[in-house]
Formats: structure tokens, C-alpha cells, sequence
């Protein structure tokens, strides 16, 4: 099959399961047991996406920079610091460890 039919196959997949979203009945959307399986699902499947793309580089794994970023800011996460706070210690952290291999 062509790539592009597959990724159309995709969206059409991806369009009917929010529609379906959109057809059920709101009191089986507000259980609390949909609800804290929902939250888990996006929190482990944002998890999966961050952690991807820290480490991965097309068809292969690859531990550099962008590692020590991912600790940094969830080091900082963890002390509950602001997002930009956040940001910026992950990105001034990269760019030392960049800087310090660079030389190695």
C-alpha cells in the first residue's frame, strides 16, 4: 500500500474515534473511573512522545545533549519552579553540555 493511504487511513481512524467521543452519552464521560483512565493515558502517552524525542534520532537511540536537558528541566519540574524557568534551564544546559563535548 502507498504511504499516503496510510496516513490517510490514519486520519479518517483518528477523525471517527474523536466523533465517537462527541456521540457518547456525557454520564458515561464523567465516571470517575473514564476520567482518571483518560488522565493517565495522556500523561503516559506525553510521556512516551518527550522521552522519544530525547533520545531518539531517526532509526536509531542516541544519548547527547538534549538527554541532560530532559533531566535538568524535570529536576527543576520536580522542585516546582516556573515553566520558564523550566525552559531555560533546560536549554542553558544543553548548550553547556554541547559546549563541554565540543572541546572534549
Amino acid at each position: 500500500m502507498n504511504l499516503w493511504l496510510w496516513v490517510l487511513l490514519a486520519c479518517v481512524l483518528a477523525y471517527l474515534t474523536k466523533l465517537a467521543g462527541y456521540l457518547l452519552p456525557e454520564k458515561w464521560t464523567q465516571d470517575p473511573r473514564v476520567m482518571a483512565y483518560t488522565g493517565a493515558m495522556t500523561i503516559g502517552l506525553l510521556s512516551s512522545l518527550v522521552l522519544l524525542n530525547a533520545v531518539g534520532d531517526g532509526q536509531r537511540l542516541v544519548l547527547d545533549a538534549r538527554m541532560v536537558a530532559l533531566l535538568v528541566a524535570g529536576l527543576a519540574l520536580w522542585r516546582k519552579l516556573p515553566y520558564l524557568v523550566v525552559v531555560l534551564l533546560g536549554a542553558l544546559s544543553a548548550a553547556a553540555w554541547r559546549w563541554a563535548m565540543r572541546g572534549a
